[in-house]
């Protein structure tokens, strides 16, 4: 029990700074009073340490595989690497066991599909010029990029979350973005990419 308790407490810690709970819970007291949302946990059957999602992430930081998940309501993506990338699979139904035995799926980001809860549809304009590219409403797979995934959308947070989306697109950094505010949540807007000065 208390071995138990010591991974829980690690992966609170190692979640903290994405603004995620962990806990570790029982697959009959995750599913209480919850009637939206997904608890994903690290072992299977609903066991170990587990995490509620209730809104797209784009970034989990998720420190451990995902070897079961208990799906409330919806459909829900969730992908092997942060902004909705790499092998992505949907679910839509409870399942004890995800992937092959202990091995679990790695899971980095994770959002409601096929028009779900949170997500905000995207419609990206962009102009390409020899130097640099600007993109009025950062996607990935049509939705909108949160400005900063791990918690409130500084300045800071919104730049490094543009550089990465400037480095998926095929561009070295961001030169200026910006945040806009939809329901409470900040989105990245307006971001021009370029390659590096030299």
């Amino acid at each position: 029990m208390g071995r138990r308790l010591t991974f829980a407490g690690i992966a609170a810690l190692a979640l903290a700074a994405t603004g995620l709970t962990a806990t570790a819970v029982s697959g009959q007291g995750a599913s209480q009073g919850r009637d939206s949302g997904v608890t994903i946990y690290r072992d299977s059957f609903y066991r170990g340490p587990a995490v509620f999602v209730g809104e797209a992430k784009s970034n989990l930081g998720l420190a451990w595989p995902v070897n079961s998940i208990r799906v409330y309501s919806g459909s829900w993506e969730l992908c092997s690497r942060a902004n909705y990338q790499g092998e992505c699979r949907t679910l839509t139904r409870d399942t004890t066991i995800l992937g092959s035995t202990n091995r679990g799926m790695t899971v980095q980001s994770i959002r409601p599909s096929g028009g779900g809860l949170i997500g905000v549809e995207a419609d990206n304009k962009i102009l390409r010029g020899r130097f640099a590219e600007f993109h009025t409403q950062p996607e990935s797979r049509g939705y909108r990029i949160p400005a900063c995934p791990s918690g409130r959308p500084t300045s800071s947070c919104t730049k490094r979350t543009a550089d990465a989306y400037c480095r998926t697109v095929g561009w070295a950094r961001s030169a200026s973005s910006e945040s806009e505010t939809i329901g409470r949540r900040g989105y990245l807007a307006d971001v021009l990419c370029e390659n590096n000065k030299g």
